[in-house]
């Protein structure tokens, strides 16, 4: 399935994303993942910094979800593959790197990547947006900032 521009755009704005896969026995991992990027028409690629057990899991179960939010105006995409782990090895694996490496700016090793071939996407939106359809995203926005403390903290 082809990424549209909505969703490039929404990874692209977000800080992080959630990265579910399973082992053989189906025994569930999250991890979050901070370097990805969407890469070619139907991919996401995702660096493995320092998660053995999503390799693993990968290795024995290539199914997996990613999900991944504008956490102000809390709307994303849960994503749906298979992953594929790229080892250093891999002659793919160099130019992927390159893509990866401007957001680390070379400051954390990429063990591997994680190619996941994208199979269904679901888009993530706030219950607010449901329950009251008049919502605006920039009343969405200052509602997050004032639930969760933004306003009242430096970061």
């Amino acid at each position: 399935m082809e990424l549209t521009a909505e969703i490039k755009a929404c990874i692209s704005k977000s800080v992080l994303c959630w990265l579910a896969t399973a082992s053989k026995e189906n025994i569930p991992n999250v991890s979050p993942k901070e370097i990805f990027k969407f890469y070619g028409l139907d991919k996401i690629i995702v660096a493995n910094i320092a998660s053995p057990q999503t390799v693993r899991n990968i290795k024995q179960n290539a199914n997996v979800c990613l999900s991944f939010i504008d956490i102000l105006v809390q709307k994303g995409f849960q994503i749906k593959g298979k992953a594929e782990i790229i080892k250093k090895t891999d002659y793919r694996f160099a130019e992927m790197e390159n893509v990866l490496i401007k957001m680390t700016e070379g400051k954390f090793p990429i063990a591997s990547i994680t190619q996941i071939t994208v199979e269904q996407v679901k888009p993530i939106i706030a219950p607010k947006y449901i329950h009251y359809p008049n919502t605006t995203e920039q009343e969405q926005i200052e509602s997050a900032k004032k639930l969760y403390g933004f306003n009242k903290h430096i970061y």
